[in-house]
Parts: C-alpha cells; structure tokens; sequence
C-alpha cells in the first residue's frame, strides 16, 4: 500500500493524485481481516457521496462489509478489473487495488480525522 495514503478507523484509504484527484479503497489491514473476497458492488461514475456515506459493499467468503467514502467526492472512475474479478484484492502481487477515484474540493476539516499510513498500521497493532 502506498505509505502516503490516509487511512480511516474503518480501514478505507484515500491517496491524492493531485489537481483535486484522489483515489480510494480498502486498506491490506481491512482485505486480510475479510478473507477471500468474492464481489463486490462500486457505484456509478457520477455519483456523488459526502464523507462516511457508504460507497461500496464487499463480501467475502466470511462476511459482508460496508466501505465508507473517507473524504466527499464525485466518482470519476471504478476499477472494473476489481469488479469483475474481486479475488484480485486478495493477491499480493497485485497493484491495482484501489477501488474508486473521484474528484474532491473537501476541506481541511474532512481530513482531520483521517490517519497517516504509519499512525494506522501503530493503531491496528
């Protein structure tokens, strides 16, 4: 996972890509502790979702889990290679595990909550 991500409590990151970009999905932490993940459902590009509104839903092997939009945005892209073969979130070797990227102009108040990488893997230690 990429160490300049932020992450939530809930385990979803966020990255920037910069000019208001930012790309999501579930942290390594969150895909371990799922097992084998079996679907999963994106919205549509165009939607639009404020902070901790559910995005995503995922379901493993184990259990289903709701993924929350770590900052407000509007969905510019899904991965539709997850879509269509979720069992790639479970692949090490895999790089493309972010789920959504959308545009943002949240302000600094969203981000407050949100952990650098370093902090979250201390905190779920």
């Amino acid at each position: 996972m990429n160490e300049s991500a932020l992450c939530t409590k809930t385990h979803e990151y966020v990255l920037e890509l910069g000019n208001s970009k930012y790309e999501a999905g579930i942290t390594d932490y969150a895909i371990e502790q799922l097992g084998d993940i079996v679907f999963i459902e994106l919205p549509e590009v165009g939607s639009d979702f404020v902070k901790n509104e559910v995005f995503a839903t995922v379901e493993s092997v184990k259990a289903a889990s709701e993924i929350y939009m770590p900052i407000s945005g509007k969905i510019t892209e899904i991965n539709e290679e997850i879509v269509n073969s979720p069992e790639l979130l479970n692949d090490e070797g895999y790089e493309e595990k972010w789920l959504i990227k959308f545009e943002s102009d949240a302000d600094q108040l969203e981000f407050a909550d949100l952990m650098d990488y370093s902090d979250y893997k201390e905190e779920i230690e």
